[in-house]
């Protein structure tokens, strides 16, 4: 069973880092703004980054917990990621008020410039399209990464016989 936590919590380390690394290049190679939606996206991912190496650390001490916790957070990640993508496609506005125009408050035109935010934000329903003529925005992709390493982890979920059994085995039969 140890193996099995170390494979999984191994690869769930990977794929975090993975991810991440994209993100950044997107962000700062491609300088692609995110918006705040897409910054929300990353923290399941941050915090699966260290559940997962306490996973890979600590194999018989709790490595079966903590793997039942990336899972929830792999969840997390799908529900951002539909909420974003809801967004997106116009279903349903932000529930973040940085995804919305600036209100600017004043009378003078030096009052209205000194309430503008320092920094443009990108709005939440502008999708980012990393491949031209692929309608998958960056929100989906990682939706669906996180949906494919979640579905991973019950394929692979260590059983308490420790004989190895694929969940998938166990569930038909």
């Amino acid at each position: 069973m140890q193996k099995r936590v170390r494979f999984i919590a191994g690869s769930l380390t990977l794929a975090s880092v993975f991810v991440l690394a994209i993100a950044w290049w997107v962000e700062h190679r491609l300088g692609i703004v995110p918006c705040e939606l897409c910054l929300w996206e990353r923290w399941p991912w941050r915090v699966l980054l260290g559940i997962s190496v306490l996973a890979f650390l600590f194999p018989s001490q709790g490595g079966r917990f903590f793997l039942g916790i990336c899972l929830i957070l792999l969840c997390v990640s799908v529900g951002l990621s539909a909420c974003h993508v809801g967004v997106e496609w116009g279903w349903w506005s932000s529930p973040l008020p940085e995804c919305h125009a600036p209100y600017l408050k004043g009378r003078t035109v030096a009052e209205l410039l000194a309430s503008m935010p320092q920094f443009p934000s990108k709005p939440c329903d502008f999708p980012t399209y990393l491949i031209p003529g692929v309608p998958i925005s960056m929100a989906l992709m990682d939706g669906l990464c996180a949906g494919c390493i979640g579905i991973f982890i019950l394929i692979f979920w260590p059983s308490n016989k420790g004989n190895g059994n694929l969940m998938i085995g166990r569930i038909t039969s």
